[in-house]
């Protein structure tokens, strides 16, 4: 990775295509374990303080949660792809009018979707077939989270413009700060205060206000090192095509974000119908499949902003080296992942549990599991390629039969039709996460992937 002088944009036009990725991935998939640490900590601690009401509590409000930030994944997820390839095709000039255009964009987002998730989240519970015994916790969690969007907003915004320069270590020192500082909180609110889930939620909002308030701190002391040359009044300013190439790339990545989500709810939906047991395993397994799910985003995210800067500069030579890196390394990873779950299933799930009705579940799951990673590993390369490209058109497809043709199709067939219950509902969700590798394959030999989006 080769930073010019004075600067702390990375150019991955050029080197050793292996040894970006890993160095550019790293840091990220740090960022995402610290991420994954924090969401465990309210887990762990919830878990052992208030037992499988609290694991289901946090494991249907962290569901809803998830749902709520796909404007954030998908616009911020854009607005990397159109970054790195500005920068390729060295438009440094156009950086500042439109990380203040993605910005302002987040903030108007972030805003509406906090006033309908806390207008309508007893509704939404509802729903969710959350258990009785569970609804009041999980009300409070989710009702507190709800508050605090704008933050998890906003760092998805800061953690994207650094992204898209190439530089992913800064996110990370942030992140640290963050994971440090809410489980601190967690032992301080539910252990100490005894607040239940709502202090797990308290806790986590608070170490991302703090994350992303610090990030954007640190982006606009050194914006000249990043070539941006930001001013307030930018911020109230939109520029009117910057944002119109933002929302025809960002739609399509939030449609499909928000598809998985929202059929991944359905599918939980059912799994909690099963009763507390089964709620309360649901989300041990969300935790485990995050693990993986969690490197493969950081590497297909690392893989999608080279893929972006080489389109730019139109080295589609190192685009093709860069996909097939990403895969291999996502293969070793689900090869890694699945023995653990083989042989240790006992230890993983004591973790989160002692109790023996969800671990008895957990032992149903392994093979599951184990077709989850693989799925991972899959749609890794894929995504790095289609969303590296910035195709809207491919995210649109991938987001039609991946959130709601093939998963709640499959979903309903194992689960309903073939009456296989919370066991056909799981199949059929990680069949379904297969499908961005075939539609990106069907991509990668059609070669449209080389037309820039900007």
């Amino acid at each position: 990775m080769k930073h010019h002088p004075h600067t702390l944009i990375a150019d991955f036009t050029t080197g050793n295509v292996n040894r970006q990725l890993i160095s550019f991935a790293m840091p990220m998939f740090l960022s995402h374990l610290l991420q994954i640490v924090y969401n465990m900590a309210d887990m762990i601690i919830v878990g052992q303080t208030l037992g499988k009401v609290g694991l289901s509590a946090i494991s249907v409000g962290g569901d809803i949660m998830n749902c709520m930030t796909f404007i954030a994944m998908g616009f911020s997820s854009a607005g990397q792809v159109l970054i790195a390839q500005y920068i390729g095709a060295k438009q440094h000039d156009k950086l500042s009018r439109f990380v203040a255009t993605m910005s302002a964009a987040l903030f108007v987002f972030a805003c509406c979707v906090t006033g309908v998730g806390l207008l309508f989240r007893r509704e939404i519970m509802e729903l969710m077939h959350t258990p009785p015994e569970a609804f009041a916790e999980a009300l409070s969690y989710a009702g507190i989270s709800m508050a605090g969007i704008v933050f998890v907003y906003g760092y998805n915004a800061v953690s994207a413009i650094l992204r898209g320069m190439g530089d992913a270590k800064h996110p990370f020192y942030f992140i640290s700060l963050a994971a440090l500082l809410n489980i601190v909180l967690d032992v301080i609110f539910v252990m100490q205060m005894g607040t239940g889930a709502k202090g797990a939620a308290l806790a986590t909002i608070i170490s991302q206000g703090v994350s992303f308030l610090l990030c954007a701190a640190f982006i606009y002391k050194n914006r000249d090192r990043y070539h941006l040359s930001l001013t307030l009044g930018q911020f109230f300013h939109p520029e009117k095509e910057m944002l119109i190439s933002l929302l025809k790339l960002g739609v399509p990545m939030a449609i499909k974000n928000a598809a998985v989500q929202f059929s991944k709810m359905f599918v939980n939906s059912w799994v909690n119908s099963f009763g507390v047991a089964v709620s309360a395993f649901a989300g041990v397994a969300n935790k485990i499949n995050m693990s993986v799910n969690m490197m493969s985003n950081s590497v297909n995210t690392a893989g999608a902003s080279m893929v972006g800067q080489n389109i730019g500069a139109e080295q589609y030579g190192r685009v093709r080296q860069i996909v097939f890196a990403v895969y291999r390394i996502m293969i070793a990873v689900a090869v890694a992942a699945s023995l653990v779950i083989y042989f240790f299933p006992e230890q993983v799930y004591g973790i989160f549990t002692d109790d023996p009705a969800v671990i008895r579940i957990g032992y149903e799951y392994i093979p599951i599991a184990i077709l989850a990673f693989f799925s991972c590993a899959g749609r890794s390369g894929s995504n790095a390629l289609i969303n590296g490209s910035g195709n809207s058109h491919v995210n649109f497809v991938t987001a039609v039969f991946d959130g709601i043709v093939l998963r709640l199709g499959l979903s309903v067939l194992f689960g309903i039709v073939l009456d296989m219950k919370y066991m056909g509902f799981w199949l059929g969700d990680a069949l379904a996460n297969f499908t961005p590798l075939w539609v990106g394959m069907l991509f990668y030999h059609s070669g449209a992937w080389k037309k820039k989006a900007v």
